[in-house]
């Protein structure tokens, strides 16, 4: 009923983006007060830790994992009408886009969600950043770069005119997907207890999986009731980055989730840092850091829009419900972040130290 209440009054764009903007606040709080990241979980894993990050990761993606899957076995949410499922993946896509992000999150340090996460917080260089993805975003999608990511992209894509749904692809039973999450969250628990990470930290952790669940819940709720169509999505910031974006730029910009998600998540962040006294401004340090997060955020904004998704668009909403590019992406950043950490940084930190 108030789904029904919400739509009548407002119509269906700024309804949805005030589901975006909810959704993005419960995200941006949990990740501001958990620090979640992919980066920093795929570094510290590169260089021989199963830590802090690596237990809010796993966490957060066994997190989304349950909640989806206890959604879709309750009949609140169908996988199949998502988005990410619902048009064609790129094989070539996932791979390449993934590596390129993977990279460009090592170089700017952080991933598109974390530097939105971070800017909220007074941080001018994830701002600087942020802006340069989402330009870079845009011009993938209808700007220069597009070619190049479509010639990319179309090089290997998924049958059928549809995504890959691993679980039916498998054959994996209904409640499969819920299992494997029951598993990853024993597994993350277990980490978080020999890690001795405190119940704050689980808690947050916790609860940017869940705004993933909360997103998809939400749209395919909206979906049914609107007049017009709407698109069942959730978290991610390569497309709604690019399309915030533009909806200051253009005339007559539409209202929809994507634009107020991105608002959500910096307003979820900047009170949740202002509640625990963590606003500051901070900048680069020297010319070839800035160069270096330059770099990164280019990089990063290619990847994501030919991949199909950011660190948390594929690594954690497109995961959650078994998209399979979603999933090989994510493996791709994993792989191009390690690498970028063990050739560059962890070479160069031993280099230096062998010329002292």
């Amino acid at each position: 009923m108030m789904m029904s209440d919400i739509l009548d009054r407002l119509g269906d764009g700024p309804a949805a983006a005030i589901l975006g903007l909810l959704t993005g606040v419960v995200f941006g709080v949990a990740a501001q007060r958990s620090a979640f990241c992919l980066r920093a979980a795929t570094v510290e894993f590169a260089r021989g830790r199963m830590g802090e990050r690596v237990t809010v990761w796993l966490l957060t993606v066994s997190t989304a994992l349950v909640w989806v899957q206890a959604a879709r076995l309750a009949g609140l949410f169908r996988p199949e009408d998502a988005r990410i499922l619902a048009v064609p993946g790129s094989w070539s896509g996932a791979v390449v886009g993934g590596l390129l992000f993977g990279v460009g999150m090592v170089l700017a340090r952080g991933c598109s969600g974390r530097l939105l996460v971070l800017a909220a917080t007074g941080n001018l260089r994830a701002v600087v950043s942020g802006l340069i993805f989402a330009v870079a975003a845009q011009m993938s999608l209808h700007g220069w770069l597009a070619p190049a990511r479509d010639a990319i992209a179309r090089l290997s894509i998924t049958p059928g005119g549809r995504n890959v749904d691993l679980l039916a692809g498998l054959g994996v039973p209904d409640w499969g997907g819920l299992a494997l999450g029951l598993g990853f969250a024993a597994l993350a628990l277990a980490l978080a207890r020999r890690n001795r990470v405190g119940p704050r930290i689980l808690v947050f952790g916790a609860g940017v999986g869940f705004s993933v669940a909360l997103g998809w819940v939400a749209t395919s709720a909206l979906a049914q009731m609107a007049f017009d169509p709407v698109s069942v999505t959730s978290v991610t910031f390569s497309g709604p980055s690019a399309n915030t974006l533009m909806f200051f730029l253009e005339p007559s910009p539409e209202l929809g989730f994507d634009i107020g998600l991105v608002p959500g998540v910096f307003l979820g962040a900047f009170c949740a840092a202002g509640w625990a006294g963590e606003l500051r401004f901070q900048g680069f340090h020297a010319e070839s850091q800035m160069q270096r997060s330059m770099i990164g955020a280019v990089l990063m904004g290619f990847g994501a829009m030919l991949a199909g998704g950011c660190a948390i668009g594929a690594g954690v909403t497109g995961g959650s419900v078994f998209a399979a590019t979603s999933w090989l992406a994510l493996v791709a950043m994993w792989a191009g972040a390690m690498a970028t950490d063990l050739l560059l940084d962890q070479r160069g930190a031993a280099q230096a130290g062998a010329n002292r």
